[in-house]
């Protein structure tokens, strides 16, 4: 029976990739900063451990924890909605801590143990911002096409080894928390400078008035096919509205 590692799995597309690869027979390892009874059904093959990204002694502990894994899955993000003026560097920071240098974290964690063995997967989730052009998300953006990047070039290293990495690419899902978490509460408003007011508010308009969205399902699917793919294929964009944007680059 295999085993899959998932960061981020409290809620969102980390829940329902839990519960889909637990549905297919999988052991879960269910990582998330704040472990809390009741958020994932009891199992012998879900475990949940304690995990933030952004910390080294948390990464290490966690994966001492965990013991050998066949899959890991970097789900675990923070999103960040605004104009790039109008963001603290401090905000800049945090988003690349966890978006991009946590995901390395807990990646640079497992490739001593799969190259060892000659097999493992690494999916990393990454977002449809970086497959078009997407106002009010500069620093998320960019913390996700580092993202991007850095997998491309992975893979490249891991080939030799028998060791997979990959992107799944969500697109705009309105059940997730990603604006509420995006903007901490505050309306677009409080977040944009002034004169950026006008066109921010027009700009969000377009983005929620869209004729396509994902569901968080489509990404768990997403994650699962792209963990047993055996075409080389790097990067899989998950939802009808990232599928779209990926036929048109």
């Amino acid at each position: 029976m295999k085993t899959v590692l998932i960061t981020g799995a409290s809620s969102g597309y980390g829940r329902e990739s839990t519960l889909h690869f637990h549905a297919q027979g999988w052991n879960v390892i269910a990582t998330m900063r704040t472990p809390r009874a009741g958020v994932l059904p009891e199992s012998d093959r879900i475990r949940l451990i304690r995990l933030d990204v952004t910390e080294p002694a948390s990464v290490t502990a966690a994966f001492e924890a965990a013991g050998p894994i066949d899959v890991l899955v970097n789900n675990a993000g923070i999103p960040s909605i605004s104009v790039f003026e109008g963001t603290p560097m401090a905000r800049v920071r945090e988003v690349f801590e966890t978006n991009t240098f946590g995901v390395m974290a807990t990646t640079q964690a497992v490739l001593p143990g799969f190259r060892e063995r000659g097999s493992g997967v690494v999916v990393n989730v990454t977002s449809s911002v970086v497959l078009g052009h997407m106002p009010l998300s500069a620093v998320y953006k960019a913390s996700k096409m580092a993202v991007e990047g850095f997998t491309a070039s992975l893979a490249l290293e891991l080939a030799p080894f028998g060791v997979q990495a990959k992107t799944v690419e969500p697109g705009a899902c309105l059940t997730t928390n990603f604006a509420a978490n995006a903007t901490n509460g505050a309306s677009l408003d409080e977040l944009v400078p002034a004169p950026y007011a006008p066109w921010a508010k027009e700009a969000m308009g377009s983005f929620t008035g869209q004729d396509l969205f994902t569901e968080e399902s489509d990404v768990a699917e997403t994650v699962w096919r792209a963990v047993h793919d055996t075409t080389g294929q790097l990067r899989f964009p998950a939802g009808p509205d990232a599928v779209r944007l990926a036929q048109a680059k």
